[in-house]
Formats: structure tokens, sequence, C-alpha cells
């Protein structure tokens, strides 16, 4: 029989017992050095949430009694104002569209189930640019009106995309996705015998769907809306550009504008607040209802063969999100930038385009190799201590960037402050801040914020290495330091390569937390792209954005390539 022994080692016995357990039941098993690693990784990782949370104790300048008196209120509607309208915009868009992609046949369905994951790859921010230079008083459509009406400026009224409405309207277009990918899996998880048997209850489609399917879907797509809610309490660049007040902007208003470090993080607290309120609306939705598919027959067609004016109808409904969400505005892009586009496009350009991948590239390498760590360890390890530090790691990804730059500045910048003093009092010298506005405390600011998405990819793609591969590599003399190099970072490629790419393209886009922890006079696309078009230089901005959007196409690639997959009811 075969064993682990407590100093590590695979043991082999003959006589049926548990040799390492048995022998040194009385001692207290030590964590390895991996696992060990993992948890001060982890714990390292989970700091600037700490920070935020614990300033919220820390008593203030009167900067917060101020705020609360004068515009808390406001970041408080308007917040949850956007919270609503984008749940109702991608829930409807997402879950419409899934279930014409799955379960109905109609011309141009084949197209539809990949190409709507497209806006995935176009920031908020930047489909805000696109849209506000279309449908500004200067824009093509206003001036094709009063073309065509003979109006003036003031003989009609148009409504204003820069306003709580339009920000709503560019995150669902972006966001439902989300929404999309996940209630399309649950859709396709469904067999025919489950439809087959409303059909025979006497159940019109209609009534299939409110019925049964939607039912079903139904854990899905709360996960996928809570997914695009996260996301829209972290949007910093539409709203500060559409000049809608929420938190986000509060957070900058309070570091930047008025000094308060103590205000940012109670500001930030407070956001926190709204992302937890998120999780548990999503986790208490669930209860302990199960939702199972006991039928094991997979889907073998499409059970609604639609023709004529439903096909039409159905693919005007799944076409328009996608070219709301990506053609539109992609085609507005290219326009500005072939027609004006940026004026600084030689070596400013060049620069710009080196600092962003840079930045992506090194995060993306980094939250690699930690996930690789983290997750073996997690794997390898039956300490609750391991496993727990495996999933505080990954809370960053559940808080937006500019709570996480402000959980990174206050340590940073009180860290550089001792060390300057230590400096000076040795040697006389002044150095001044070495950590604070560097590229060392943004790439942490990035891996805090990402780590999570490099981890579950990692995870998911060691589930599928059979535990048999461990024992035999234990056997074989190797430690889990060498197993994981030898054994499963071989086998973990593909999901390494996905990972990567995941982080690389959320770090392209990503604008708080590089807006306000970037080094001085070092910019990147998001931040050119913001800055340009907060000064009303749409088509300057232009070219930035297109590249952060063409960039982004990349993993929809993979991700559209699983999808036809998965179109045979694979999982």
């Amino acid at each position: 029989m075969s064993a682990w022994g407590n100093d590590g080692r695979f043991v082999m016995t003959t006589d049926g017992t548990l040799a390492g357990a048995a022998a040194t039941s009385s001692r207290v098993r030590r964590p390895g050095a991996l696992s060990s690693l993992a948890v001060a990784l982890a714990l390292l990782l989970a700091v600037p949430v700490f920070v935020v949370l614990w300033n919220v104790f820390v008593p203030g300048e009167g900067t917060w009694a101020h705020l609360a008196a004068t515009v808390l209120t406001d970041y408080v509607v308007n917040s949850l104002g956007l919270m609503v309208g984008v749940a109702y915009g991608v829930t409807t868009i997402g879950v419409t569209t899934a279930w014409l992609t799955t379960m109905c046949r109609f011309p141009g369905r084949r197209m539809l189930e990949w190409a709507l994951l497209l806006p995935m790859a176009v920031p908020a921010y930047v489909m805000a640019y696109a849209y506000t230079d279309f449908l500004q008083f200067a824009g093509p459509v206003q001036m094709w009106l009063r073309a065509w009406t003979g109006w003036g400026p003031g003989d009609y009224w148009f409504p204003d995309v820069r306003s709580l409405t339009g920000a709503v309207a560019m995150l669902a277009f972006v966001l439902y996705p989300y929404v999309y990918l996940l209630a399309r899996a649950a859709f396709l998880e469904q067999s025919d015998s489950m439809l087959e048997v409303a059909r025979i209850s006497g159940y019109s489609p209609w009534g299939t769907f409110l019925r049964v399917a939607l039912p079903l879907a139904r854990p899905g797509i709360v996960a996928g809306t809570a997914l695009a809610l996260m996301e829209t309490l972290a949007d910093f660049g539409t709203v500060a550009y559409f000049g809608v007040q929420t938190f986000t902007t509060g957070i900058y208003r309070a570091w930047f504008s008025l000094g308060d470090h103590v205000a940012a993080a109670q500001l930030s607290a407070t956001l926190l607040g709204f992302v937890f309120l998120v999780l548990l609306i999503e986790r208490v939705s669930r209860g302990r209802a199960g939702f199972h598919n006991t039928a094991h027959r997979r889907r073998l067609h499409y059970p609604y063969q639609l023709r004529g004016f439903k096909a039409a109808v159905a693919f005007f409904a799944s076409a328009v999100p996608l070219v709301l969400g990506f053609f539109l505005p992609a085609g507005i892009l290219l326009h500005m930038a072939f027609t004006s586009g940026d004026a600084q496009f030689g070596a400013r350009y060049i620069e710009l385009t080196f600092n962003t991948v840079t930045l992506a590239a090194i995060t993306a390498i980094l939250a690699v190799q930690l996930a690789l760590m983290v997750g073996y360890a997690a794997r390898s390890s039956r300490s609750p201590l391991v496993r727990g530090a495996n999933r505080i790691a990954g809370l960053g990804y559940a808080v937006p960037g500019a709570v996480i730059a402000v959980g990174v500045l206050i340590p940073v910048t009180r860290l550089d402050h001792a060390l300057a003093s230590a400096i000076e009092s040795l040697t006389g010298l002044s150095t001044g801040l070495i950590l604070t506005g560097g590229i060392a405390a943004l790439i942490y600011a990035y891996l805090v914020r990402f780590f999570a998405v490099s981890l579950q990819t990692v995870e998911a793609g060691l589930t599928k290495i059979t535990p048999s591969m461990d024992c035999a590599a234990r056997s074989l003399g190797l430690g889990p330091a060498a197993t994981l190099a030898r054994v499963h970072a071989p086998l973990l490629w593909r999901s390494a390569l996905i990972a990567g790419l995941l982080v690389f393209v959320d770090v392209m886009k990503e604008l708080p937390a590089t807006f306000v922890m970037r080094p001085f006079n070092f910019d990147t696309l998001a931040v050119q792209a913001f800055n340009l078009a907060s000064d009303e230089r749409l088509t300057e901005a232009s070219t930035a954005a297109l590249t952060i959007v063409a960039v982004g196409l990349l993993p929809l690639t993979v991700l559209s390539r699983m999808m036809l997959r998965a179109r045979n009811g694979a999982a």
C-alpha cells in the first residue's frame, strides 16, 4: 500500500498501514516551503483591501463630514442608479441573445453565437468617446437631422449621451457578454428531454422558456449579472468623462483635489460595501436551492426552427446589441483615426505603446507564475490555511481599481517615508520617495486587481490533471517544486497561455489604477485616450482607443472557439 509521509516522501508499505501517518501521528504537520510561500503571497495581495478597511476607523481631517453633507448622497444615488440600469440591460440582452443562439435555428446564427462576444474587447470609456463624437451637437447624427428637417439649434430636443442614462447604456452594451456567456453555457447543458416534456405538457415556446429553461439557468444568469455589476462599480473612465459623480470619481477627487487619504480610504470602504452587497445578493438568491440536470442525453438538435418573419426578428434582436456594442463604435473610431487621428502618432505614440505593452507583459508573466505556485500549493496541501489563502488571493478582482490604488498608495507612501528617514539619518542624503509613483508599485496594484483571473484559469487546468501523476512524481523522488516545474507546468501550457492573455488584455484596458499610480511623465494608451478625450480632442483619442480594442480581440478568438465546440452540448 502507498501513503504520504509527514516528511513529504511517498512511502510504500506492505502490511496495509499508513506509514507516515501511523508513525508520526502525534507530531504536528509542518507546511512545506511551497505552501508557506503561497500563504505569504496571498496575504501580500490582500494587504490593500485590509488597509482600506482599517482606515475606516482612522480619525480624519473633517473631509468626510464635508463629503457627507454635500456630495455623498449623489454618489450613493448615482451608483445605485448605475447598478439597477446595468443589471436590467445586461440581463435582458444577455439572456435573450443566449436563448436565441442556443435554442433556435435561423440564418446568421452560427456567426452571431461567437460574434456576440466582441463587445468585451471595447472598454466602456472607449465606447463613451465614440458615441459622444457620434451623437454630439456637431456630430454626424445631429448634423444630418438638421439638414433633413431644416431645424435650427433651438428647434428640437436631442438626448444627452453624457448623462447617467448614457453611462448605463455604454456599460450595458459592453458588459452583457458576461451574462450571455454564462446563460448560454447553462442553456447548452439542458437536454432535449426536458424541453420535450414541456412541449408534451402543453407549454408554448415562450412558456417553456419561462417555466423550464429560465429557472434552470438562473444561477448562471445571476452570476453573470453580479460580475457585470462589479465591473460597473469599478468603472472610472466612463462616469468621469460623462460627469456622473460616483464613488470612483469621489475617491480620485478626495485623494488628489482634497489631499485627504483617509477620506479616500473611507469612500473606498463604502464602495467595497456596495461590492460585497452585490456578492451577498448573488449568494442569498441561490439559498439552498439545487439546480441539477439529471438527464443524460445530450442535446442533438436545435428544438426551434425559425423561418420568415420570426427568423428576421430573431436575427435583428441578436444583431442589434452586436452592432451597437462593437461594430458602430469600432467604425466610428476607425473613421476618426484615419481622417484625423493622434497628432503625436510618431515617436510619442510608439513610447505609449511600449509602456502599455511592457506593463501588461510583465504583469501577465508574474500573474501566471504566481498563480501556478498558489494553485498547486492549494492542490497538494490539505491545510485549511493554504486553501483559505488561495481564496483570499482572489479578492482583488471584486475590488475596483480606484480602491486598490488607495490601498496600495497608503502603505507604500508610509514605507517610502520610513526608508527616506532611515537613509537620511545614516548617510545624510535626501533620497525622496523611492517606491511611490514607481513601476513596481503600479505592477503590484495590477497583480492585486487581476491575480484572480490567472488563478481561476490555472486552477481550471489543474483539475484536469489526475492526482495519480502527483503520486507517480513523488514516488520517483520529486518534491513539490520539482513536480510543479517538471510535470504540471508542461501540461498546463494552454491554461497558462490563456491566463496570461486575459491578464494582458485586462491591464491594457485598466484605467483607474493606472491613472492614479503611474509614474511622473509615464503614460499608457488608456491614460492617453482619457486625457485627450477629457480635453474634447476625441479624434486624437481615437488612435489609442482603437489600439486597445484591437488587442482586446485576441482572447475573444480563443473564447469563440470554445463556444463553437460547445455548440453540440459539450461542456
